[in-house]
């Protein structure tokens, strides 16, 4: 996934989920924040971000910030932050033939029940739905999720469980935004409630798949799917 046109900035303030002041070329300017999550650790003051640029003319804001360097132990990681990515990415992994053929038949946003999935996948007689959640929170290259509490997400994993009572298969896909992690564990210090459904989930039969991505200023593609071994859930 490649962004159109990017710029450079540096992060001063966020005064609230969905802006942030940013000076770019000498001039302090309103971005869009394109994850609405607390990113404490991600947008501290004075660090290098980089932000997508609107041709909308119509729109409040020119700029939408995607990226961000983050100063660890291991050196500066670049992290993309746009949460409305993570799908998009997504796609272009599945297509390729990662968890399935190459000539699945996949569909987006697809309505079963009372639910509404991801992704819905046809591959030969294998029917699956599927849900992505992109992931920005590490600590000394433990990835973890969710960085805020998140009933949204426990839903999503008993919707996909009782898929699985009809004949389905059932995936969450986690995409990393970042490379540099070496195992990934649900956030229980955050939302234990999550981790408690995750691994329910999994126990029913539910995949749990995790991905790290390789992060450019102007792009985001999944690059390396991390083992059983660094699941720690």
């Amino acid at each position: 996934m490649k962004y159109r046109e990017t710029a450079e900035g540096k992060f001063i303030s966020r005064p609230n989920r969905f802006i942030a002041r940013v000076e770019i070329e000498g001039n302090t300017e309103t971005v869009h924040v394109k994850n609405t999550g607390r990113c404490g650790e991600l947008l501290v003051e004075g660090s290098r971000v980089f932000l997508s640029v609107s041709d909308n003319p119509q729109r409040k804001t020119k700029y939408d910030l995607i990226a961000v360097e983050k100063k660890t132990e291991r050196g500066v990681v670049l992290v993309n932050m746009d949460s409305q990515i993570p799908n998009d990415v997504a796609e272009e992994w599945l297509r390729k033939g990662e968890l399935f053929s190459e000539n699945a038949v996949i569909r987006r946003e697809v309505k079963y029940g009372n639910s509404r999935f991801d992704f819905y996948i046809e591959d030969g007689k294998r029917k699956a739905f599927l849900e992505v959640k992109g992931v920005t929170l590490e600590n000394e290259g433990i990835a973890s999720f969710p960085d805020a509490p998140t009933q949204r997400g426990i839903k999503h994993l008993k919707e996909l469980t009782g898929c699985l009572k009809d004949g389905y298969e059932a995936y969450v896909l986690f995409v990393i935004q970042m490379k540099g992690i070496y195992s990934f564990r649900p956030n229980d210090e955050r939302h234990k409630e999550f981790g408690d459904a995750l691994r329910e989930a999994k126990n029913k039969g539910v995949e749990i798949a995790v991905v790290d991505c390789i992060v450019t200023p102007d792009s985001l593609r999944i690059d390396k799917r991390l083992t059983t071994e660094q699941i720690m859930i």
